[in-house]
């Protein structure tokens, strides 16, 4: 469990057993506070709205993993089993400044909210699909592989030109990929089949381009330039993975909520609250990703008392912004759909925010009043305390979510 140590270090559950104690705790301890990731590995976390707010505009910080001084000291073990986190290869994740302008840009294209907004007959189609396919079943299902997993992994791989015979395949190995404990099979073979996929992907393309996001993102000129094969493979990984695990944990997440809470359920079924608000809520009060690997302090950085070292690690810990009383008030730790404004930072801020935002909530605006539409009567199939996370200090996860339907 989370615990502080006696320098002072929070150190994170690598099981992720009570996000939401972990990030009370982390924000008692001030908006900068030095934390102790699984393995070992030291960084600070911001914690608190304002602070995260600024840093995540701050030029001081940086997202290349070369100014990360204890990597670069070789401290850092080569299994830790968050590398490919922290290190994931040279895409618009891990570049600043104009680079990463360059790398961002068609990604960005693919994502406005006009041309989102065209993709919602297809994920409305693909909705009406997937609840047929649920209707015609049993009555006890694992709602996240049956209906959250498919729908944004559908979505994005139709975007992307993913064979729907490899979504499961690609379920499994970034489940493994964002654990924070080790793997039997060790982080590197997970790595290495993620870069193995991606990498055939971009010869295929190459080769025989596509009507998909993947043939347009080799074949576009940024700049007088293309995009290498490793930039390319290194931005597919980073597409394919936000562009489902996001989705996946918005809307099991927001489903746990609702049936947590009767009373706001019932606020958005009659109409009187719209759905918007409750994935803004549920974006808020259980964001999709609980902290998220890193960016590195080119100078010494003080907020408040903390003073950020050069060459260390900053984290956003998610979890902790978002109940953050001196943004949302008091009731903070409510989950309350009529809040507003709902002002929250679970899709980043600055230049780095997610460009698949607009997406995630298109298919979440969709998803869910389609689902309690559909089943009216759905219900947690055990005790919402029985419900097991996902051992992950990135991804606010469940292990699965096991519903009755009627």
């Amino acid at each position: 469990m989370t615990s502080v140590l006696m320098s002072g270090v929070v150190a994170l559950d690598p099981f992720a057993r009570d996000s939401a104690a972990e990030g009370a705790v982390l924000r008692a301890a001030g908006p900068v506070v030095p934390v102790e990731l699984p393995g070992g590995v030291r960084a600070w976390a911001v914690t608190r709205h304002a602070a995260a707010r600024a840093l995540l505009t701050d030029q001081r910080l940086v997202k290349d993993v070369r100014q990360w001084a204890a990597y670069q000291r070789g401290e850092i073990p080569r299994d830790w089993p968050l590398i490919g986190v922290a290190v994931p290869g040279p895409s618009m994740v891990t570049a600043d400044g104009e680079e990463h302008r360059r790398l961002r840009a068609l990604v960005a294209q693919a994502f406005t909210p006009r041309r989102v907004e065209l993709m919602r007959p297809q994920v409305e189609q693909l909705t009406a699909r997937l609840l047929d396919e649920l209707a015609a079943g049993e009555p006890l299902v694992d709602l996240k592989s049956a209906f959250a997993f498919p729908l944004p992994m559908t979505v994005i791989g139709t975007l992307l030109g993913v064979d729907p015979a490899d979504h499961g395949y690609l379920r499994e190995l970034y489940e493994r990929f964002f654990r924070s404990v080790p793997d039997p099979a060790g982080i590197h073979s997970i790595i290495a089949a993620l870069n193995a996929f991606v990498d055939d992907l971009v010869r295929q393309r190459r080769a025989a381009p596509g009507d998909d996001l993947t043939s347009a993102l080799l074949a576009a000129d940024l700049d007088g330039s293309e995009l290498s094969d490793a930039e390319a493979a290194a931005t597919l990984r980073v597409m394919i993975a936000a562009g489902h695990e996001t989705t996946v944990n918005l809307i099991t997440n927001a489903v746990r909520a609702l049936l947590r809470h009767p009373d706001q359920l019932a606020l958005a079924r009659s109409g009187e609250v719209g759905w918007s608000a409750v994935v803004e809520e549920s974006l808020r009060w259980t964001p999709p990703t609980s902290n998220f690997l890193f960016r590195y302090a080119t100078e010494e950085i003080r907020v408040g008392e903390a003073l950020v070292p050069v060459g260390d690690p900053v984290l956003i810990s998610y979890n902790a912004i978002g109940r953050d009383p001196l943004q949302h008030g008091v009731t903070a730790e409510l989950f309350d759909i009529t809040r507003d404004p709902i002002r929250h930072l679970s899709f980043g801020h600055g230049p780095h925010v997610c460009p698949g935002s607009p997406l995630a909530r298109l298919e979440a605006q969709v998803a869910l009043p389609a689902l309690f539409e559909r089943f009216p009567e759905l219900s947690l199939a055990v005790p919402d305390d029985q419900l097991r996370p996902a051992a992950s200090i990135v991804l606010n996860s469940l292990q699965g979510l096991p519903v009755r339907l009627y």
